[in-house]
């Protein structure tokens, strides 16, 4: 869905800043990655010759002036990357709201020539940047009146642009999937809550948690649905009446289910359906009156807002601040003020009033008693997530199930990744409420061909949403050499029909067992694949469980590892970092890392462009930036191996610099599923479960299903904005069968902007940036949106 003028591709360098002044702030409360933001506005300005201030303060230091807007340089946003917060200071500013104060803010702003703005902020910050933008002209002619300012100048600064970047913990903005902190707000509610879970199950506790999110329970879903919380309370769906019978009856059920511990999670503007409040206290006394179950409260506040970004919001607001300038220096005095955003895996510009107008609509429906038009509101991806919730979390009695006498196997295959579990969780409880018996196969292929096949139910799963690695147990074996054996389990055990959740290696199964539907009868039936590695190579979707958890233990260890070399001075890290020949985690780190080089295997490089990078890092030790970080990916080159580049920089850098080197292995692959991947996770894997509901039906005939066409073997994946089946026959022709990647790949757009932001001359194609979209009244963003 391109333009036609895609035959022309727009390139960034046509676009210059020369003779522009650009003002940055961040407004409002606090975000993770505002500091990325910034950081990227600044550094893409400097790169296009525009000047570029700081505005200290948000609209406080716009109003007080003085050394509160600065110019400044490259260096000024050094290191603040890995930073929480924002470094340049935001504040509730009173005199803004008042004709006088943003009179003297334009005065300001005048003086320095500076009639570019990009503001970091909530909606009420983009709303007051809008006002001040309609009113410009106005104060200007007041100042010449005044005699401050002169008629020339009137004329000359006539226009202010505005350009929007959503921060805000909260992601209660609609026309944007994900705000800027998000993400990172998610990362410390899930630390929390992994690490209550362990104390709870010590002493059978029930745990009450309040989350932020002001009027929006984002953060309180997606956290219930990314920990398997008993029950959630948000402001946009209220309970029933009667819900304190309900919660205490499934609070029961639970204890006697022999499940050891109890969370619930309540959002901090969570109501009931007459408006009134319900706090966590009010939670926590009627757990104890009623059950008289031990039950404590936790209030996580604060600590929700601080440390360090998480990769994906450092690489969404890194995206979101080149697309900011980019946005500014396309700007015309006919454009209306804009956010930038993304959509699923999209970078869009919207119109800033059209996104305010339908984030005020979501609280004026709540206000008036219309939930389900206010969950609407709030865009597909809440919808689903509330959806999902609700599927996994409550099991109806057996009773009530269908019985569809269909069993479902799932299993494991290639390299462990986090979030394979939240996976199989999914599977297992989805399914489950569609009816069928679903089997779980014991370390993938090969353990399915020996007969590790058990049947697995509900309770089995309970817990596992958190849990790193894979519990059925993974094995990179591929079906073909145990095909016989394999039909022969399948035939013994009545499967009718398969779900793989893994990498390269399931795809390449599907298509061996595909292949072999003419042999074996026992094949043909519905099968589907999840992608799950850490090395995100597969065909057919932008993103892989387990690759964000990667990507975050990449982000953390090179944040600790920059620390250790500035500490040092005049020192490069070359840090190897796996993905078979795929450099999706090589690149993306270095673009969360702030690192001065990625060699990947898609992009050729030679000696020149070596010693283009040592002799660029010569240069950058000159200046007070006296470190250097350079990303390899295990398999970029035969030849200029790990060692070989040390070796390399080692001799060039001499007097210079020194040089260390780190292979970061098998750590990649472990650790705690981020929210990201839980969730993505989930929502994947649950959404597959009801295709292969849906084909056992299409196929179940004269009392057997029998499935032997292309489309009864998929891929589900993300491709752009939406969550696809694919059949795996159709991806063939997208696949690099020798090094195991797909042949071509989204991410590679993103390449020039680690390069500009690690200030390379590089050609950046901008043809996807620019039109400006509108913001449905019913959002059609992403299934998954950034999940």
């Amino acid at each position: 869905s391109r333009s036609a003028m895609d035959h022309q591709p727009k390139f960034f360098e046509n676009l210059s800043g020369a003779g522009k002044a650009i003002g940055v702030l961040t407004s409002g409360g606090d975000a993770q990655g505002m500091n990325a933001a910034v950081r990227a506005v600044v550094r893409m300005g400097i790169y296009v010759n525009a000047k570029v201030y700081f505005v200290y303060e948000g609209y406080q230091g716009m109003v007080d002036g003085g050394d509160n807007i600065v110019e400044v340089s490259w260096e000024s946003v050094s290191s603040i990357l890995q930073m929480g917060g924002t470094v340049i200071g935001s504040a509730r500013c009173q005199p803004f709201r008042t004709r006088e104060g943003r009179l003297q803010a334009a005065f300001n702003l005048v003086q320095r020539k500076i009639t570019n703005l990009c503001v970091i902020g909530g909606d009420g910050s983009l709303t007051g940047a809008n006002l001040f933008r309609e009113e410009w002209s106005g104060l200007l002619e007041e100042l010449a009146a005044n005699g401050k300012i002169d008629a020339e100048a009137v004329k000359k600064y006539a226009y202010l642009n505005i350009v929007g970047m959503v921060g805000s913990i909260d992601n209660d903005f609609c026309g944007t999937d994900m705000t800027i902190g998000t993400d990172s707000a998610l990362h410390r509610i899930i630390e929390v809550v992994d690490a209550i879970m362990t104390t709870a199950q010590s002493h059978q506790r029930t745990f009450v948690l309040e989350v932020m999110g002001r009027h929006c329970g984002y953060l309180a879903l997606v956290s219930a649905l990314a920990c398997g919380a008993d029950w959630v309370f948000i402001p946009e769906y209220p309970p029933e009446e009667g819900w304190e019978d309900s919660i205490c009856a499934k609070l029961s059920e639970n204890r006697a289910r022999k499940k050891r511990l109890n969370i619930i999670i309540v959002a901090e503007g969570a109501i009931d359906c007459h408006n009134k409040p319900i706090t966590s206290e009010k939670v926590k006394d009627l757990v104890v009156q009623r059950l008289g179950f031990d039950t404590r409260v936790t209030i996580l506040g604060h600590v929700q807002r601080g440390g360090t970004p998480s990769a994906f919001d450092r690489i969404l607001a890194s995206r979101m601040g080149v697309e900011a300038v980019l946005a500014l220096l396309e700007a015309t005095p006919e454009t209306p003020a804009c956010v930038v955003s993304l959509s699923g895996n999209q970078a869009v510009r919207l119109p800033l009033m059209e996104c305010v107008q339908m984030t005020q609509a979501v609280q004026k429906a709540m206000d008036e008693g219309r939930f389900l038009e206010a969950v609407k509101l709030r865009g597909r991806s809440f919808e689903n997530n509330l959806n999902t919730y609700k599927l996994l979390s409550h099991k109806k009695p057996d009773a009530e199930l269908p019985k569809t006498n269909f069993n479902v196997a799932v299993l494991n295959v290639g390299a462990p990744a986090a979030g394979m579990n939240a996976a199989v969780r999914a599977a297992v409880r989805v399914g489950m409420t569609e009816g069928h018996k679903i089997y779980a196969v014991i370390d993938g292929f090969e353990g399915f061909a020996r007969g590790k096949i058990k049947e697995i139910t509900w309770g089995d799963v309970g817990g596992w949403t958190g849990q790193g690695g894979s519990i059925l147990g993974t094995k990179r074996t591929l079906p073909a050499k145990y095909l016989e054996k394999i039909a022969e389990q399948m035939r013994t055990n009545n499967i009718n029909a398969l779900m793989v959740i893994g990498g390269f290696e399931a795809y390449l199964g599907l298509l061996e067992l595909s292949a072999a539907r003419e042999k074996y009868e026992e094949f043909c039936v519905p099968m589907v694949m999840v992608p799950a590695t850490v090395s995100n190579n597969v065909p057919g979707s932008d993103f892989s469980i387990g690759a964000d958890t990667a990507l975050n233990t990449i982000t953390d260890t090179c944040d600790r590892i920059k620390q250790s070399a500035s500490g040092t001075k005049r020192r490069v890290f070359i840090i190897e970092t796996m993905g078979g020949y795929c450099g999706y985690l090589a690149n993306m780190g270095a673009l969360a890392a702030g690192a001065d080089a990625a060699y990947i295997f898609e992009e050729q490089f030679d000696i020149r462009e070596l010693q283009a990078n040592v002799e660029h890092l010569t240069e950058k030790m000159k200046t007070s930036i006296q470190r250097g970080l350079v990303l390899r990916n295990e398999n970029c080159n035969e030849n200029y191996t790990t060692d070989f580049i040390y070796q390399l920089y080692s001799e060039e850098g001499k007097g210079v610099f020194d040089c260390r080197k780190n292979v970061l292995g098998h750590m990649q692959q472990g650790g705690a599923p981020s929210p990201f991947d839980r969730n993505f996770g989930t929502k994947i894997s649950a959404k597959a479960m009801q295709w292969i509901s849906k084909k056992l039906q299409e196929t179940y005939r004269k009392g057997k299903v029998f499935a032997n066409t292309d489309d009864s073997v998929c891929l589900l994946g993300m491709r752009r904005r939406n969550l696809i089946f694919q059949p795996v026959a159709e991806l063939r022709s997208e696949t690099d069968f020798v090094h195991r990647i797909p042949k071509e790949q989204w991410w590679l757009k993103l390449r020039p902007l680690m390069k500009i932001l690690a200030k390379y001359k590089t050609s950046y194609d901008v043809s996807d940036s620019g039109q400006l979209e509108h913001v449905a009244m019913l959002p059609k963003e992403a299934e998954t949106g950034a999940i």
